[in-house]
């Protein structure tokens, strides 16, 4: 892709493995809350994606701005999310990020430069890629990351946000979350490219697709896109092909998604898949991987507990953050 060098050590491998095993439990966990009729709204998980998310999020420096949609819990992790904030958001308690105006992973949190856009769609490549390049008129070296799905990648904002950042050679960096399915609708009903990320040949940038069930190439691929983004080369769209081993959203059984190429990907399971890579090489032991998990554990049990315990908004905080002063 580029000169930049990646190296990739035994403790980032650990770390990479970690972040995926935290965003699966804690989803699992947030699952659990909404049966329980805890969570009000949607809840939308990402499932089979999580090298996606945490490997792109990963590749960020604590200064690079994040611009996820509604199932990348794994790169507001990665960035340096807590789980005790994130829960706090899904069950709209007063001290959450939100102060319970929305629910879900709908939210911002600027001192992490994390901007949660709502609707989480192609409308906020625009508002990303303005901040990478009001972030350079001000003198910083910073990045900025997009998240955007297959299907969001068919709409207006998609395609002229791409093409001003080429035009003016912004440090950004697009990801779509290839999916497979843009809610219900195959990817074959969508468009009719092979790979979406060759759309970046009409915007003179490159374009890379990688398998986004191996975070270890996800990271190598996203980090020299990053810092060919920093070093001023201009942005990069890449393609991670993954797949959602769950429905558009917790009350969406997905029947309509085909089942053989469900258990396909079920195979490829990107926990599962690194988890093995890591036995093999000797990186990981089963004693390194319990404690892991049970560590994980206690904590998403502590946040849990901490978040139920938590107050409920003040009714007179719904008028506040409305308007400019």
């Amino acid at each position: 892709m580029s000169a930049f060098n990646v190296d990739i050590t035994p403790e980032l491998k650990v770390k990479l493995y970690t972040m995926m095993v935290k965003t699966r439990l804690t989803e699992e966990r947030i699952i659990a809350l909404y049966r329980q009729g805890r969570i009000v709204g949607g809840v939308y998980t990402g499932r089979g994606v999580e090298a996606t998310t945490v490997g792109s999020g990963l590749a960020l420096e604590a200064q690079d701005w994040l611009f996820p949609i509604h199932r990348d819990l794994g790169a507001h992790l990665a960035k340096g999310q807590s789980v005790l904030n994130i829960l706090l958001q899904y069950l709209g308690r007063g001290n959450g990020l939100s102060r319970g105006k929305d629910s879900g992973i709908h939210c911002s949190d600027t001192r992490l430069n994390i901007v949660g856009n709502v609707s989480h769609l192609g409308h906020m490549i625009p508002v990303a890629v303005g901040t990478a390049i009001g972030k350079r008129m001000q003198g910083e070296k910073v990045v900025a990351l997009n998240f955007i799905g297959e299907g969001g990648s068919n709409i207006g904002d998609f395609h002229e946000g791409l093409n001003f950042a080429a035009v003016q050679k912004a440090p950004f960096v697009l990801i779509i979350e290839n999916n497979h399915y843009a809610y219900s609708t195959p990817t074959h009903k969508g468009f009719s490219a092979k790979y979406l990320s060759d759309r970046a040949i009409g915007y003179g940038i490159p374009g890379h697709h990688v398998d986004g069930t191996d975070v270890l190439q996800v990271y190598k691929v996203v980090k020299e896109a990053v810092e060919r983004a920093r070093a001023g080369e201009g942005p990069s769209l890449i393609e991670c092909l993954s797949f959602r081993m769950v429905g558009h959203s917790a009350h969406d059984d997905a029947f309509y998604v085909d089942k053989q190429r469900m258990k396909e990907y079920e195979k490829k399971d990107p926990i599962l898949r690194l988890e093995h890579h890591l036995h093999r090489e000797g990186t990981l032991s089963e004693p390194l991987i319990a404690t892991i998990k049970a560590e994980l554990e206690e904590e998403i049990e502590q946040a849990t507990q901490a978040a139920l315990d938590s107050p409920l908004p003040e009714a007179h905080w719904a008028a506040e953050g409305l308007f400019a002063e």
